[in-house]
């Protein structure tokens, strides 16, 4: 099955929730425990307890293993060798981007399915043009992984490039800003894929506005509710029309009920409920 149909899947079964797993120092002591490999062993494995086969997607921050080096990657690898499989489908968020040979071997590393790292799905940022994602976009197709493609990121600074149009010799319609330009691509990507294409976009749900098509026949992951202020009025708000494609992400709102794996569980079916309208 391709990335937008396993997506589709899992929707249907557990809901559009997305629960990031963010072990940063803040939470970790929250948890009572450590700073250090350990904690971040402990606060991993009970996220997979609390997660896996109950919610839709489980998206880990790459960043808040890798800080702990070698031995956090290792805790980030079997992680996500603990979620696949489960019917949770693991959305590795690294945001990655280079170009050529490099571009190839981020991609071989999270979406070959013989990897040790490899995920259902990762996210990329498009800002070294659009055409350097070519190689995530077909290891993923071999691989019936999906990608995730920043568009319209929630963080202030995002505007001035996200905003900005793009210059004539791009392509595209005139005054089509950079944003535009990613989904407009993503679209035709995606095009004839059904139940729905296996690349998707990033759409903060604290953008305040959307103003570009969100129509490309992809899946949308949709961070900010929660902790950083978005709620699923202004997710139903902002995606009406293409609301059956979001995967709304939580990280601290969710998290924070934890470390009892029971109170993570429920929490998270408190924002699924939220998110459907129940």
């Amino acid at each position: 099955m391709s990335f937008g149909s396993r997506a589709r899947v899992a929707m249907q079964a557990y809901g559009p929730a997305c629960v990031g797993i963010d072990p940063h120092a803040a939470l970790l002591e929250q948890w009572g425990l450590p700073d250090s490999v350990e904690g971040l062993d402990r606060f991993a494995s009970t996220c997979v307890e609390a997660f896996a086969g109950h919610v839709a997607f489980v998206k880990p921050q790459s960043a808040f293993f890798e800080r702990f080096g070698a031995r956090g990657v290792v805790v980030l690898e079997r992680t996500i060798e603990d979620l696949r499989h489960t019917g949770s489908l693991v959305v590795l968020d690294v945001k990655r981007g280079d170009i050529g040979s490099t571009a190839q071997a981020y991609a071989d590393a999270y979406l070959d399915d013989d990897a040790p790292m490899a995920a259902d799905a990762v996210t990329v940022s498009p800002y070294l043009g659009f055409g350097s994602l070519t190689p995530f976009f077909e290891v993923a197709e071999k691989n019936d992984a999906g990608v995730f493609v920043l568009a319209l990121t929630s963080n202030p600074e995002g505007p001035e490039v996200q905003h900005a149009l793009r210059p004539p010799a791009a392509g595209g319609p005139a005054d089509e800003t950079v944003a535009g330009g990613i989904l407009r691509q993503l679209a035709e990507l995606n095009a004839g894929a059904s139940p729905m294409g296996a690349y998707g976009a990033v759409v903060g749900a604290t953008i305040g506005e959307a103003d570009e098509d969100l129509a490309i026949n992809g899946p949308l992951l949709v961070p900010g509710l929660g902790a950083q202020g978005g709620t699923a009025d202004d997710i139903r708000r902002l995606f009406g029309g293409v609301i059956d494609n979001v995967i709304a992400s939580t990280s601290r709102g969710v998290l924070a009920a934890g470390p009892d794996v029971q109170a993570l569980r429920d929490s998270a079916a408190r924002v699924n409920a939220e998110l459907v309208g129940s």
